[in-house]
Formats: structure tokens, C-alpha cells, sequence
């Protein structure tokens, strides 16, 4: 009747280790593909604004558009656009009120490299009606200043004087001034765009900033659907050599994926310790085993079984645990974040005006088989501190 009980009590704890395994695998596997969504969400949001490659000087500021390394580029097939821009910083005002913006100056040919089109909240796109400048800048700056797209005063660009000697006695001379009429109003939904950008004509900015016509701080590339960013990248670098600078739209916001990569990991790290204590059932379980079966592991080494052998027994028995939880985990987890991609069943913020409705889900296929070789091998270090411990009584 004792043993009875104490073979239950086994039972038990191996169940409990197996469920254990199962729950902290799943939850892995969640928060990595939940992890994934909010990534992928945030890179569609930049993709709207951000050109899939980005040319800049390796030095100083300004690159030359004459630059015979430059003008190669037209050539290579796989480039559908080549604009260029000017990216500088200029204090604007609209009745009374400043705000340091980030001003950008962009072509004609803007409106094809990127999405903006598809972002714009308020108004239309436009930085030249064929009569007047205009500008549209993001939601958080239209919001600080007090402007909407169908308001019909200027906006005041002040922006400082690149050339020449500063006039202490009459500071207002230190600025170039001009009024824009703004025609729209976009939203991104990330600080960095929405409270500080605002988009110029390519012309107006060469003339604030006093650039000539074939000057600029980056230029901002469209591929040819179906090439290889990848490679498209490694033939520019090739061509302009060191001077140029040449980055993909991941290498553009390189803080904000390593931040994000940061979190991620560190989340997983934590699920991972909680893996390990729950590991240390499976110890627990697996020595109440051997305890249980000394009879049976004299009866094995009398028949001709060694110990290395017997331990190699309790090794793989009490691996199994690990391998059943990991299993059921893994296929909960995978379920779980399939359903919740496809119905979207957990809200973000109870229904209230979120960007995202819902938890975004996105699985990897290498996450899931990381997640499977971290809790397989732990699982295996488990079964092998009691296993190695093992002796048999003669």
C-alpha cells in the first residue's frame, strides 16, 4: 500500500513537471510571436515614410549630385527612383506659436518612393500647388502649433543662415524667412515622425538652407519590384566606395530594433528562469524514481546491466518529461497565436481608439525551434543530475 502510494505521488509529480514545461513553452512561444507582431507592425508604419534604401555622406553633410559615382547609379537596373532630399532643423511658427522642426525637402518624385499618400489624415499631400509653397507635417506638430490642413494662414519658417558671420545686434538677420500654406496632415504614429517632421519642396529647402541645385544631405532610393534589397545595397556600396554611406530601411531606425531586440530577448530570458525552476520537479520527480526502483535496478544489473546503462534509463525516462511538455507547449502555443492571428480574440485597450485593435501575432518558425532546443536541453540537464548519481547497491 506504501509503495502504491509513493508510485502515486510519482505519477504526480511527473505530471505536474510535464505541465509545468508545457505552460512555460507556450507562454515562450507567445510572447516571442507577440513580440514579432508589435515589430512587424512598427517596421510597416516607418516603411511609410522611410525610402527602402538611403544614401548619405560618410562625412560632413552635404553630398554632390555631379559626383560622376552618383550619376552611375541612374544606370543600375534595379533602381526605379533616385530623389534626392535635404533634411535640416528650422524653428516654425504659426501665430505665435514656435516649434523646433525637422524639416525635409523632398521632389516631385516623392510621392512614388514612399506611402505618404496613404498616412495623410487631414487635407492631401502637396509641397507645390503651381502657385504656392505648401507643407504637410505631422499630426503632433499641427497639434502643438494649432494648424489644421484647410486653415489659410501661413506658417512661418525660420531657418538659420548656413553661410556668413553672425549678427549679434540684430539677430532677426541671422534667419532666412518664409511662409508656407500647409495642405495636409499625416500620422505615422511614431513620435520621431509625428511631432517633429514636417515636408517641404525640394526647392524651398535648397533656398532656407542655402544649398544649390545640386546639393543634398541624402538621397533616397524606390527599387524595381522583385530586387534584392540586399544586393541592390552591396553593388552601391561597391560603386560609391567609402565616401557614401548606404542604408536599408532596417540600418535607418538601427536604435529602435535594437532596443527592440533587447526587450524581446530579455523577456525570453526571464521565461527561461522560469523554466528552470520548474526543472527542478523533474529532479525531484526523478530521484523519488530511482529511490522507488532500487529493486529493480539490482534485479537489471544482476541480469547483466551496468551502470552506465541504467542511468542512461533514468537519463531518457526522465527526459521524456521535458520532451512531452515541450511537445503539448509547443502545439498550445502555436494554436493559441494562430487563433489569435487570424481572429484577433485579445483587444488592446478594452475596444478603446487604439492603432493596434488587437495583440498583433507573428510566428517564426525559428523562434519556435529555439524555444524547443532551450527547453529540451534543460530539460536534459534536469534528468542528468540525478541520473549521474545513481549507484546500485551490492
Amino acid at each position: 500500500m506504501v509503495a502504491k502510494k509513493r508510485q502515486n505521488a510519482i505519477n504526480i509529480i511527473s505530471g505536474i513537471s510535464c505541465l509545468a514545461v508545457a505552460v512555460v513553452t507556450a507562454a515562450m512561444i507567445c510572447v516571442l510571436s507577440v513580440m514579432n507582431g508589435f515589430g512587424e507592425a512598427v517596421e510597416q508604419m516607418f516603411s511609410q515614410l522611410d525610402a527602402e534604401l538611403r544614401i548619405t555622406p560618410a562625412s560632413g553633410k552635404v553630398l554632390t549630385l555631379s559626383d560622376e559615382r552618383i550619376q552611375s547609379l541612374r544606370t543600375m537596373p534595379d533602381i526605379e527612383i533616385i530623389a534626392p532630399t535635404i533634411e535640416e532643423t528650422a524653428l516654425v511658427e504659426f501665430r505665435g506659436r514656435q516649434v523646433p522642426s525637422l524639416l525635409k525637402g523632398v521632389d516631385t518624385t516623392y510621392q512614388q518612393l514612399t506611402a505618404i499618400d496613404s498616412i495623410v489624415i487631414d487635407g492631401s499631400y502637396a509641397v507645390w500647388d503651381g502657385a504656392f509653397e505648401r507643407c504637410v507635417m505631422g499630426v503632433g506638430l499641427a497639434n502643438t502649433i494649432g494648424i489644421g490642413a484647410h486653415f489659410i494662414s501661413p506658417v512661418h519658417i525660420y531657418a538659420p543662415k548656413r553661410v556668413g558671420q553672425v549678427n549679434m545686434l540684430r539677430p532677426d538677420e541671422n534667419f532666412r524667412t518664409k511662409g508656407v500654406f500647409i495642405a495636409g496632415v499625416f500620422a505615422v504614429n511614431q513620435t520621431k515622425y509625428d511631432d517633429t517632421y514636417m515636408l517641404i519642396s525640394l526647392p524651398l529647402a535648397q533656398e532656407l538652407f542655402e544649398y544649390d541645385s545640386l546639393q543634398a544631405t541624402a538621397l533616397e532610393l524606390k527599387l524595381r519590384e522583385g530586387a534584392s534589397v540586399r544586393k541592390v545595397q552591396k553593388a552601391i556600396r561597391a560603386t560609391l566606395g567609402a565616401d557614401y554611406t548606404v542604408l536599408n530601411r532596417y540600418e535607418q531606425q538601427a536604435d529602435f530594433y535594437r532596443i527592440q531586440m533587447v526587450e524581446k530577448w530579455l523577456t525570453a530570458l526571464l521565461l527561461v528562469f522560469i523554466l528552470l525552476i520548474a526543472s527542478f520537479n523533474i529532479i525531484s520527480s526523478l530521484t523519488m524514481l530511482i529511490l522507488d526502483k532500487k529493486e529493480d535496478i539490482r534485479l537489471l544489473h544482476t541480469l547483466g546491466a551496468d551502470e552506465p546503462m541504467i542511468r542512461c534509463i533514468f537519463l531518457y525516462e526522465g527526459w521524456l518529461i521535458s520532451v512531452f511538455g515541450a511537445l503539448i507547449g509547443t502545439v498550445t502555443g502555436v494554436a493559441v497565436c494562430a487563433v489569435q492571428q487570424q481572429f484577433g480574440l485579445l483587444k488592446l485597450g478594452n475596444g478603446m481608439n487604439y492603432v493596434l485593435s488587437a495583440y498583433p501575432v507573428s510566428i517564426q518558425p525559428t523562434d519556435v525551434l529555439l524555444v524547443l532546443a532551450v527547453v529540451l536541453s534543460l530539460g536534459w540537464f534536469a534528468a542528468w543530475i540525478p541520473a549521474r548519481k545513481l549507484t546500485i547497491d551490492k
